[in-house]
């Protein structure tokens, strides 16, 4: 197909007919998209085009790319209020999504530089590092590393981690979530959480760094996540 000048580039066009079929339900979430041989074939292009296609579509978060397994249109978005007390199993729970946690690693070492500060440790201080993915409706859409101070939460490496933090908190050490610090910015995949979600270096994601406090005031623990930047959305209500 010729472009005139005026005219949408090719793979502009692709997008936007792929963005209505979308739109209008023909493809739902979770669906998986053509192969990118068969959309060159139902849209008479090469693969460069259509991969381009694909790519401003990924940008948008109108569809994701699984590896080994092509494309698929994304879910709706799990919304966080930050100001609420809630854990990700129940917020998925209460939006009608399927939670699961997987524990990568557990393991008790120094303290890292970037969370020092915010844990008031000095550098040598020990914690309990956990790596974990954590799934909606089987999707991998959060990589957490959780810093947790072993005087707070003494042998928690022997509890089961493939679960809820805020309740073996509660259940275990009587240790309630009461108040965070947060911030969160838009960034780009690093190695260790790309590999942990299946996808590909660099790509856009939300980093989300959060200071816990307990019941009584005290520093609980201290969170780094890196999610899918087409997975979440925080919505917030002021007075």
């Amino acid at each position: 197909m010729k472009e005139h000048l005026g005219e949408l580039p090719h793979y502009l066009q692709i997008k936007e007919q792929l963005q209505a079929r979308i739109t209008r339900g023909a493809l739902q979430a979770g669906d998986k998209l053509p192969s990118e041989r068969e959309l060159c074939a139902i849209f008479s292009t090469t693969r460069v085009t259509v991969r381009e296609s694909l790519a401003q579509l990924e940008a948008t978060g109108a569809i994701y790319r699984a590896d080994r397994r092509g494309w698929f249109v994304t879910p709706e978005r799990l919304w966080l209020d930050p100001t609420q007390n809630t854990n990700f199993h129940r917020l998925c729970q209460e939006q009608g999504r399927t939670p699961r946690t997987e524990l990568l690693s557990a393991e008790k070492t120094a303290v890292p530089l970037d969370v020092m500060r915010p844990l008031a440790l000095e550098p040598n201080d020990p914690i309990y590092l956990l790596r974990r993915v954590r799934y909606a409706d089987g999707r991998a859409i959060c990589y957490c590393e959780n810093h947790c101070l072993p005087q707070r939460v003494p042998e928690l490496l022997n509890q089961d981690l493939n679960g809820s933090l805020t309740e073996i908190y509660q259940q275990r050490y009587n240790l309630i979530y009461h108040r965070m610090h947060l911030s969160f910015y838009p960034t780009a995949l690093p190695y260790a959480a790309a590999t942990a979600l299946g996808a590909m270096v660099g790509l856009p994601a939300l980093l989300l760094r959060r200071l816990n406090y307990d019941q009584h005031g005290r520093i609980l623990d201290f969170d780094i996540e890196y999610w899918r930047h087409d997975s979440l959305r925080i919505e917030v209500d002021t007075l």
